[in-house]
């Protein structure tokens, strides 16, 4: 597994475990693998040091093995990360699912995003959409990451491919998007506007990726909806879920994406990192949600209730001390 010390990597490299797998990890930082997992119980097998983008580390973490999670990718909008993201995550994806089909490996689970699809002002979002053409650094690296996987599903490997939407839930070893912009909802300020928001718990995304693992799973693309929610519809949960009043503005969609683009304008005279951008702006006010795909209906997984879900990220971003009591609510206690 690579990308395992992440936070879907982290929850799902233990539900791997659960299932009986033995877990060989690729990973820079050893002791942090200690770290993360012995605060959950899970004692993984065997660890090789090293980085996604080694070519010969890559090789030897495969070597041997019979299935690959491939869960590594760096996940930024800032500006000032744009270089890392776009040498990161293609070379990634080349040589651990390039290297696991060379390999014969029996199943080759490789997560994705819903955002690799989504197409401003489009349907709700289906497994046969076209590839996104995105304008972040991140965007256009999962869009040709997913070339590569598809040439590769294409030629016959046992691809399964996870597309989730924003991901939250306890258990964060840094601080993902998905939980990142929770912080900001109940820290700063939430915006009323067109569309809304996807969420998914990282626990039940890490059940999809221990199922897709075992042989016997169908190959193909596995595009999990989670729980859309219009923006006033998420400010009511935040609402519910802490006990207070979230502050709030309503803001029309077009002059969102206004703001966006001219945020674009001055990055180019004075670079900041604060997401006003048009891209997320557009993922903001034209996000048309998901269908699921027939691959994961077939699975039977029930997703948790969007309100524990909601309830136990926000109680783990106080007890990590993202949040302090007047913001986290009810939660705190």
């Amino acid at each position: 597994m690579t990308g395992g010390t992440g936070f879907i990597g982290s929850h799902t490299a233990a539900a791997i475990q659960r299932e009986g797998h033995s877990l060989r990890l690729l990973a820079r930082d050893p002791a942090k693998v200690e770290r993360i997992f012995g605060t959950r119980g899970v004692q993984v097998e065997q660890v090789v040091q090293g980085d996604v983008t080694d070519p010969d580390a890559v090789a030897r973490a495969l070597d041997g093995c019979d299935a690959l999670v491939h869960a590594a990718a760096v996940v930024a909008l800032e500006a000032s990360r744009r270089q890392e993201v776009l040498a990161t995550n293609f070379r990634a994806v080349e040589l651990a699912v390039g290297g696991a089909h060379e390999r014969g490996f029996r199943s080759i689970v490789y997560v994705s995003s819903l955002g690799a699809l989504f197409s401003p002002g489009g349907p709700p979002i289906a497994a046969d959409a076209p590839l996104a053409r995105g304008r972040s650094a991140y965007a256009v690296s999962k869009a040709e990451g997913e070339r590569f996987v598809r040439a590769l599903e294409r030629a016959g490997a046992p691809i399964r491919s996870s597309y989730p939407p924003a991901v939250i839930g306890p258990g964060d070893p840094g601080l993902s998007e998905g939980n990142h912009t929770i912080r900001a909802f109940l820290r700063d300020l939430m915006v009323i506007t067109s569309s809304g928001f996807s969420l998914l718990d990282v626990r039940d995304l890490a059940r999809v990726h221990a199922r897709l693992v075992d042989p016997g799973a169908q190959n193909g693309r596995y595009l999990i909806p989670g729980r859309f929610l219009s923006w006033a519809e998420t400010v009511a949960l935040m609402d519910e879920v802490t006990g207070r009043r979230v502050r709030r503005v309503r803001i029309p969609g077009p002059l969102l994406r206004v703001l966006g683009r001219v945020g674009d304008l001055v990055k180019r005279v004075r670079p900041f990192d604060f997401p006003l951008t048009g891209e997320a702006m557009d993922f903001a006010t034209q996000w048309p949600g998901a269908v699921a795909s027939p691959a994961f209906e077939q699975l039977g997984i029930e997703l948790r209730d969007v309100r524990e879900t909601c309830a136990d990220a926000i109680r783990w971003l106080y007890e990590a001390g993202h949040l302090d009591a007047r913001e986290a609510g009810r939660l705190a206690s």
